[in-house]
């Protein structure tokens, strides 16, 4: 994998404090965890923050529903979203000390409803993040239950946003409901802000496996994004394609009631069939050559598998279908761009950005520092390049990707370059970079996941950067 330098001394003397320190109007998109933590930047830096959530809580992805869409593969342009993509059993694949906000920790705390686990459940991920709502007031930022429905660009560089009010209730399961209105009913705000930062998630849109001869296939299929819990393939035989955490995790959740499960991976040798130790109904093949009529699919080593149903782990597309850049910025092949730095559209900055783009990433540290410098650089006290060596940038890192090989949907991947991109992005604001033991943390739990996939999460034998990691959190122990 391609390793993009992101520090030297052409950019080094770019961070300034010649202008004064401005504070600006900024709507932000979206209350998970990215636009939390840029809400609280922004408002730590002076500025005036606007949240808006279309969700009646905060949390984003984080906020489970056992609520799927009617699409099962979510690709029906018309169809209601529902924004989260949580199965019921999922954990989360980082410890939680590697996980939180580098001053909040993610620490077990005490409580009726708390999960002390080291790999704790997705409720205990929300309610953390509505912990760090509340301890920052982030909380009195974000107008709930208001969606944007489109964000322009206006003459004087002014932004406009307009959005309009969602209503939901709880049903007996505690699930949000989305009422929506009939168009009449509908009404529109229009405020005008000095800048957008977009934090509505990439979980949304889903990608599908492109699979000769599936139009004809009678089975059913679906997306991981409308996956939620496995007694619906019960006893059946189900094939699941994909090769990430979501997909690793999937299979075995199913194979608890599956007749067989069959995953199919692009990243195998084509003839790879292994049957999956401590199963004996759970196999690994190359990935599916081709679907027929008669409900068989043929996998490239040349297995075939009469099954009832395809689950694609495949990921998601970026999907802004409220922003209006006159064209400006783009998905290709799921690039969103141009970007300098995943952040900034060279051409609009710094007043419009985005956090949270990239993936294979420790998330909620990589959030906090984007939106550092985001909050810096519309202050003034961190001054960006001019759009031409921006321009220049984003071109050189395309041309490196290009030189490596590495298709273009692959621009966001940071699996390689994420540490050295945040170490630059902290150069870049002043600030403390991630600490050496989140760092062998995140390491560490990725090697024992290739090991042990079954039981990595509660399997953990680096017990010192634990005790590293608590005893740098003693200085945060008040937000305990």
């Amino acid at each position: 994998m391609l390793k993009i330098q992101l520090s030297g001394c052409k950019f080094d003397s770019l961070r300034t404090q010649q202008q004064p320190v401005k504070s600006r109007h900024v709507a932000v998109v979206g209350a998970g965890a990215a636009g939390l933590v840029a809400a609280r930047e922004l408002h730590r830096e002076g500025h005036s923050v606007v949240v808006f959530e279309r969700g009646n809580e905060v949390g984003g992805t984080w906020v489970y529903t056992s609520r799927v869409e009617p699409d099962p593969l979510g690709i029906d342009p018309t169809r209601p979203i529902v924004h989260s993509s949580l199965y019921s059993s999922l954990r989360t694949n980082l410890p939680r000390e590697v996980m939180g906000f580098m001053d909040f920790p993610f620490v077990t705390l005490a409580g009726e409803n708390r999960d002390p686990r080291m790999f704790p459940g997705h409720r205990e991920v929300l309610m953390y993040l509505k912990d760090f709502a509340r301890e920052f007031g982030v909380e009195e930022m974000v107008r709930f239950e208001t969606e944007v429905v489109e964000v322009g660009i206006l003459e004087d560089e002014k932004w406009k946003v307009r959005s309009k009010k969602t209503s939901f209730f709880n049903n007996e399961n505690n699930d949000h409901i989305d009422i929506i209105n009939s168009k009449s009913e509908v009404e529109f705000v229009d405020e005008i802000y000095d800048a957008v930062v977009v934090c509505n998630g990439h979980y949304t849109q889903p990608r599908i496996a492109e699979i000769p001869g599936i139009n004809l296939w009678p089975g059913k299929q679906m997306h991981s994004h409308n996956y939620r819990v496995p007694e619906p393939f019960r006893d059946q035989v189900v094939i699941v394609i994909g090769s990430s955490s979501s997909a690793v995790d999937i299979c075995r959740d199913i194979a608890g009631v599956a007749k067989e499960v069959h995953v199919a991976s692009r990243s195998v040798a084509d003839e790879t069939y292994t049957k999956q130790p401590g199963y004996d109904h759970l196999w690994l093949h190359s990935m599916i050559d081709s679907a027929h009529e008669d409900g068989t699919v043929v996998f490239q080593n040349g297995k075939v598998v009469l099954a009832d149903v395809i689950i694609h782990c495949t990921g998601f597309k970026y999907h802004f279908p409220f922003l209006d850049t006159n064209g400006i910025v783009t998905v290709d092949d799921n690039r969103l761009g141009p970007l300098y730095k995943h952040v900034f559209p060279a051409a609009l900055a710094p007043w419009l950005s985005f956090i949270g783009i990239p993936w294979k990433i420790f998330p909620f540290p990589f959030f906090e520092l984007q939106s550092k410098w985001v909050a810096g650089v519309l202050s003034g006290r961190i001054t960006l390049p001019s759009q031409k060596e921006m321009m220049e940038d984003i071109k050189a890192f395309y041309s490196a990707l290009e030189a490596a090989g590495i298709p273009k949907r692959y621009t966001h991947n940071m699996s390689e370059s994420g540490f050295e991109y945040c170490d630059w992005l902290a150069a870049q604001c002043g600030c403390q970079v991630i600490e050496n033991w989140r760092k062998q943390m995140f390491h560490a739990a990725f090697a024992n996941w290739l090991v042990r996939p079954d039981t990595h999460r509660d399997e953990w034998e680096d017990h010192d950067l634990v005790l590293e990691a608590h005893e740098y959190f003693v200085k945060y122990a008040s937000k305990s």
